[in-house]
């Protein structure tokens, strides 16, 4: 070791260089699941390689979607326009919120309309992170829904055909976390004859995150109506489709 008495370490001056930040993890599954859902292909730029965008990769394959990957951060999204591409499938999900919430309402809504079973799970951990209000409230439009597990938590099975109730207004906490309120948003479209009108009950938490949802929405062809942050209503005759290229925050 060098007996030094003290290091002089002068101010610096001035800095330079170039620093490419990961994308958004919460607006690359929003991204990746509107894509999957969409007519047509999407290039997304900029995609966030994490554990949650990988297992959502995984399940849109095995519901029919094509992917094509361009390079490290951009992947071609061919998607299935709302129509399944099985009947059958076992999705696990690790530890990934933004891909079990919205997965959950998008499978259920379309294998209550296009048949099918389908079983959600994912590590122990996920097994203890509650869906209990999602649940409920698609239960209450008439998915067939069941709690493997506990009742309100994965894993879940999810089973069609089944007759859908889509008039009756859907009451969602504020509350509770905002991803129920998004995965509602971003998989009733896929069956809006009708208008669909979702309530939130309370003061509603994590604007931010609904905001994020609202604008990915309308990227793809989804113009939600809403009234403050209480009411918000899904146009009939909803249809995704892809704005060809979009690029992650």
């Amino acid at each position: 070791m060098f007996k030094i008495p003290f290091l002089d370490l002068p101010p610096l001056r001035a800095a330079a260089g170039t620093v490419r930040l990961p994308g958004s993890k919460s607006i690359s599954n929003r991204v990746l699941l509107l894509a999957g859902l969409s007519e047509g292909t999407t290039t997304v730029h900029d995609l966030l390689d994490s554990d949650d965008t990988a297992v959502m990769l995984v399940a849109l394959q095995q519901l029919g979607c094509t992917l094509e990957q361009i390079d490290a951060s951009t992947l071609k999204v061919t998607g299935i326009a709302g129509r399944l591409g099985t009947q059958q499938a076992q999705l696990f999900l690790g530890n990934a919120g933004t891909a079990m919430r919205p997965l959950t309402a998008a499978v259920a809504l379309l294998a209550a309309t296009q048949g099918g079973e389908f079983e959600l799970s994912g590590v122990a951990r996920m097994h203890e992170r509650p869906i209990g209000d999602l649940v409920d409230a698609l239960r209450g439009f008439g998915c067939a829904i069941d709690c493997l597990g506990n009742e309100g938590y994965p894993p879940l099975k999810l089973t069609g055909p089944s007759p859908l109730k889509l008039s009756e207004v859907v009451k969602v906490r504020g509350d509770v976390s905002s991803q129920f309120l998004t995965a509602l948003l971003l998989a009733l479209p896929l069956v809006a004859e009708q208008d669909i009108v979702i309530e939130v009950v309370g003061e509603l938490i994590s604007k931010p995150y609904i905001h994020i949802t609202l604008e990915l929405l309308g990227r793809f062809g989804i113009p939600v109506r809403r009234e403050g942050w209480q009411r918000f209503t899904i146009p009939a005759g909803s249809r995704y489709r892809s704005p060809g290229e979009i690029h992650v925050e």
